[in-house]
């Protein structure tokens, strides 16, 4: 892992699925872009409620094949905090699993690095909604 001056865009994500097992489907896609170096995994933890409202937690060294996610592997960097955590599980549902990603954008190592070499900085940076684009994409 480089240095914080060499890392690409880092970004937070919290996924959200009905029960305490995770569709395949999501770790096969997540191991892709991790594979195919779009995206490193910098940490990742898992919160399950079950339905009495205990949450169990896992980290990414714990064996979070249990919940469905497998092949993957993160990176040495606690990037999460326990007040991050503390937000996502005050949104938790019980019978609900949480997954808490924080990954490098690889991608974009180069374009990152040109842009603080040229003193440039993200002036803003908005992820578009889904229900935005659809829309858009049905009016073409």
């Amino acid at each position: 892992m480089g240095s914080p001056a060499t890392l690409g865009p880092v970004e937070f994500l919290v996924l959200t699925f009905p029960g305490t097992e995770i569709d395949a489907s999501v770790s096969a896609a997540l191991a892709e872009v991790v594979a195919k170096g779009t995206v490193t995994l910098l940490d990742l933890i898992v919160l399950s409620m079950d339905d009495a409202g205990a949450i169990t937690e896992l980290e990414i060294d714990d064996d979070i094949s249990a919940v469905g996610l497998t092949g993957l592997t993160a990176a040495d960097i606690d990037l999460v905090s326990d007040d991050d955590l503390d937000v996502v599980r005050a949104s938790m549902e019980p019978g609900t699993t949480a997954v808490v990603i924080v990954f490098e954008e690889t991608w974009a190592l180069r374009l990152a690095g040109a842009v603080r070499a040229a003193d440039g900085e993200v002036a803003l940076h908005v992820q578009v909604p889904r229900d935005a684009v659809d829309a858009a994409l049905a009016l073409a």
